[in-house]
């Protein structure tokens, strides 16, 4: 089947849990307030695409492409980026609902999660080198064996991680946040 290249086009409120998305190629395209909710989207690359206001709940990734993406405002929740293509897999996360995602064993340094929930989302064995978490809500995330030297961590909030199983050299956390790092022990702290 022959494979579409679509570039500079704007989707706009479209439901495509029915009307799927037909496969192909997608260059700096945006999705604005379009329901992707379980529907396929494998083996479609999308490279520096936009998607705002969307929902892309329980989506299937198999083989999915996404090459400077910027999601802003999306509904993502069980969103499966270890079954994406990882080549020059880049993402970014502005106000976003990642609960249930998974990131394990995804190299995505330096990206950018700002204002976005993250519970229960699996960073097992993931490279989040120089990565960035403003404002984020972490409540039962797991890190282990998760590269996050370098990261930022000072605005986020409910986060466990544990220093011994994760490699955390020059990660920054604000003083208040640094309970997250000893929850194991299972000892109180006062603010």
């Amino acid at each position: 089947m022959e494979q579409i290249y679509i570039t500079e086009q704007t989707f706009d409120k479209i439901d495509f849990r029915d009307n799927h998305l037909t496969k192909g190629e997608y260059e700096n395209c945006i999705f604005k307030n379009c329901d992707f909710a379980n529907s396929d989207l494998s083996n479609i690359k999308f490279l520096e695409c936009d998607f705002i206001a969307c929902n892309l709940s329980m989506v299937k990734l198999t083989q999915t492409a996404f090459k400077g993406i910027k999601f802003s405002d999306c509904k993502m929740l069980g969103f499966r980026f270890d079954n994406c293509d990882g080549f020059m897999l880049s993402l970014g996360f502005d106000n976003c609902s990642l609960n249930f995602a998974s990131f394990y064993k995804t190299k995505i340094k330096k990206t950018i999660f700002k204002n976005s929930q993250l519970r229960e989302t699996d960073f097992s064995e993931c490279d989040l080198t120089a990565s960035v978490f403003e404002n984020c809500d972490l409540l039962r995330a797991t890190f282990n064996n998760t590269i996050i030297e370098k990261s930022d961590f000072r605005s986020s909030y409910n986060y466990s991680i544990d220093p011994e199983r994760n490699r955390i050299k020059k990660a920054k956390f604000s003083i208040l946040g640094v309970s997250g790092l000893l929850d194991k022990y299972d000892i109180e702290i006062d603010h």
